[in-house]
């Protein structure tokens, strides 16, 4: 990813970030150790959109322990505040296997043995993780969130074992969120496809658009032969995002994008325009995308995110994205970026 605009972290960071005509966006970020809040706050995010727990298993020499697990989310709660955190059960796998996690090597590692597979499998291991995630929520505002479902049967039984976790820790008396909010990933195209079922068992979803445009377009981005068939304005993947995004404001339920995608400001009137109104991203991108959502207009996202979607090429989409910026006096937010 390239480096982000040289924004004010601290302009205006303390406030609401809405667009010109009171349309309000909520900022949240991403981060993978404790460290990073301090980075995230600083540049004004108003919570954690997406807590990548598996990399503080990473530094373990063992899968940690519950009461380790809950010392680590404690202190990134702590650190936060009264700020929400969501954060997501174990991702490993694919390029992320802690060391003491025997995997035989994989052929193609990105659709093997990871994530929600790994979790399911391992479900003594799995349940350890809940209980404590449940516990750090006693006093804090905390979701809970499953990466990569692909089926209705993988959500069930993650869900199954969140409630053996809640109804342990009740038995053992042991304060913990007895009503935590639960959501999915929508990173892979069946969740896609599945999301009108899907949404009626979650209290919301996030986008991965990392995952989700790499299985959608059969397009490895660290593949340098293909990478630049992994295209975020295709089409198709703006059709994907624009169909959970229905979905779940059908449904009343929030839908965050948490993807790289979200601190790409190319894309955040667009996003803006399909109903996203909440943003998860690296924190040193948020002043850029704050500062766009602010000099935009909701409506004018409107026409843009309606005008791209009667579109069939990312050339006529970019193309069309560049000139309405240049309109509006965003480009130089643009060229910065790039």
């Amino acid at each position: 990813m390239p480096s982000p605009a040289p924004a004010n972290a601290s302009e205006g960071q303390c406030a609401p970030t809405a667009t010109r005509d009171g349309h309000r966006v909520e900022m949240l970020a991403n981060i993978a150790l404790p460290a990073d809040i301090a980075l995230a706050i600083k540049y004004g995010a108003e919570g954690i959109g997406l807590l990548r727990s598996e990399f503080s298993f990473l530094t373990y020499e063992d899968f940690p322990d519950e009461d380790q697990q809950l010392a680590l989310y404690q202190r990134v709660l702590e650190a936060a505040g009264k700020r929400p955190v969501t954060i997501r059960t174990l991702d490993i796998g694919a390029d992320k296997y802690p060391p003491y996690l025997r995997v035989p090597r994989e052929d193609n590692p990105f659709l093997g043995w990871r994530s929600i597979r790994i979790s399911l499998e391992l479900a003594n291991i799995f349940k350890v993780q809940l209980r404590a995630i449940l516990r750090a929520a006693a006093h804090h505002d905390v979701r809970i969130m499953f990466p990569m479902i692909s089926s209705m049967e993988e959500l069930r039984r993650a869900r199954e074992l969140l409630a053996e976790a809640q109804a342990e820790l009740y038995k053992e008396g042991l304060e913990h969120d007895p009503a935590i909010e639960v959501g999915i990933m929508v990173e892979v195209p069946s969740a896609v496809w599945l999301a009108p079922r899907l949404v009626e068992e979650v209290d919301f979803f996030s986008i991965g658009t990392n995952d989700l445009i790499q299985y959608l377009l059969a397009a490895d981005r660290n593949n340098p032969r293909v990478a630049h068939l992994y295209e975020p304005l295709h089409p198709a993947v703006l059709g994907a995002i624009a169909e959970v995004v229905n979905v779940g404001r059908g449904a009343g339920k929030q839908v965050c994008l948490c993807g790289e995608m979200a601190s790409d400001p190319m894309a955040t009137l667009l996003l803006l325009g399909m109903g996203l109104d909440q943003l998860s991203l690296s924190p040193l991108f948020i002043p850029v995308v704050r500062k766009i959502i602010r000099e935009g207009n909701f409506q004018t996202a409107r026409q843009i995110a309606h005008d791209i979607q009667q579109m069939i090429s990312v050339q006529e989409i970019k193309g069309y994205i560049i000139e309405r910026y240049r309109d509006l006096g965003l480009i130089q937010l643009l060229e910065m970026y790039r």
